[in-house]
């Protein structure tokens, strides 16, 4: 249902490339925040350095690709979401997945606040039906907390790295910062906006934190960890954004099971009716430039991160700063939900295919002198 990858976009015109040089704007630093780990002095990787942090981000991967192990399973996963209204359903979730190797997936999610849906991934067909067509922010963003927050290995292997060591939680944990835009401009010292940053322990190999784009950082708590044939998942996981937490997630029960009712994997009729189900995909980050060259080393670039869903239409919504005391914080969000997301959406360019929704993370560059 999700593909973890990252498409990366360059939208507006201004400032296409920003690098750092002697003429070069400065750009401005990530905010500090007691997680944001890749803090001090970022070595670019060679090849061995490549394929050591590969098979890192491989190892960490393994623990949450649970249908590999060809176990049947039913995993209960329960969360709070705190947005102060930002983003939809507030409040508390319940969430179900059933797999039977060879007979699919029965996921059900009920909010408190209102919404429900059930889906069934059978025979490579996706079928669901629910309180509303889009998948809400929150929900989305647990299952992919949970069941795959690591970049595949194919995003992996084609992208820029560079790497990190930091301490926490008393131990010492691998930062490994991924950034598919060519032309980012990556800081000698910290971690640059447009890299996602995945610490791991290198002596169990478990995953510790986990940020898509700086101001939003997921940590992993593997305390009584629930195991499926040697696959480890967290029993609880703390999303946090602009430093104020926003999701609290608990795996309540991950058991192996040998059977069930197998009706459970059959789409309703209404289901059918209702044609395939929409499909969540690949994160994009976008960059947007404000502002009129020529720019000098005079000038700054203080960019503000923007995270919202884009809709099977191609609209941006839930859509909230990770800045949001940042002065340009609303003109950011005014902006980000002007974009037409629609070019990464199949919804009606051809007959029959899925409906897509993924998450957006657009980075607004404002420059000042």
């Amino acid at each position: 249902m999700i593909s973890k990858g990252m498409l990366w976009l360059i939208v507006g015109g201004g400032l296409p490339l920003l690098t750092y040089g002697q003429n070069s704007p400065r750009i401005a630093p990530v905010p500090s925040d007691p997680l944001e780990l890749a803090a001090g002095r970022i070595q670019v990787a060679g090849p061995a350095s490549r394929k050591a942090m590969l098979q890192l981000l491989a190892r960490a991967r393994n623990n949450y690709t649970l249908r590999t192990a060809r176990q049947g399973y039913d995993l209960k996963i329960n969360f709070t979401a705190d947005s102060l209204g930002q983003t939809d359903y507030d409040g508390a979730w319940e969430l179900e997945d059933v797999f039977v190797p060879g007979k699919g997936l029965h996921w059900t999610a009920r909010a408190a606040a209102g919404y429900t849906l059930t889906g069934i991934a059978s025979n490579g067909e996706l079928y669901g039906e629910g309180t509303a067509s889009v998948v809400p922010l929150r929900l989305e963003d647990v299952r992919g907390i949970v069941l795959h927050p690591l970049p595949s290995d194919e995003y992996a292997s084609h992208e820029s790295i560079r790497t990190s060591t930091a301490t926490f939680h008393g131990a010492l944990v691998t930062c490994v910062l991924l950034s598919t835009s060519k032309s980012a401009a990556n800081p000698p010292l910290g971690r640059a906006w447009e890299e996602s940053e995945e610490c791991i322990d290198p002596q169990s190999g478990l995953l510790q934190m986990h940020s898509e784009a700086p101001g939003r950082y997921v940590v992993y708590d593997y305390s009584n960890a629930p195991q499926l044939g040697g696959h480890i998942l967290p029993r609880t996981v703390t999303v946090t954004e602009a430093g104020r937490i926003v999701s609290t997630i608990s795996v309540e029960k991950l058991e192996e099971i040998t059977g069930t009712d197998p009706t459970l994997f059959v789409p309703s009729e209404a289901m059918r009716a209702r044609g395939r189900s929409i499909e969540m995909t690949a994160t994009t980050k976008v960059s947007r430039v404000h502002g009129l060259g020529p720019f000098t080393s005079a000038m700054t670039v203080r960019p503000v991160c923007v995270f919202g869903v884009a809709t099977p239409t191609g609209h941006l919504v839930e859509v909230h700063s990770l800045q949001p005391s940042d002065p340009n914080s609303q003109a950011a969000v005014g902006d980000a939900k002007q974009i037409d997301f629609s070019p990464s959406t199949s919804a009606g360019s051809l007959p029959g295919a899925p409906a897509r929704q993924h998450f957006v993370f657009v980075i607004e560059k404002f420059i000042s002198q």
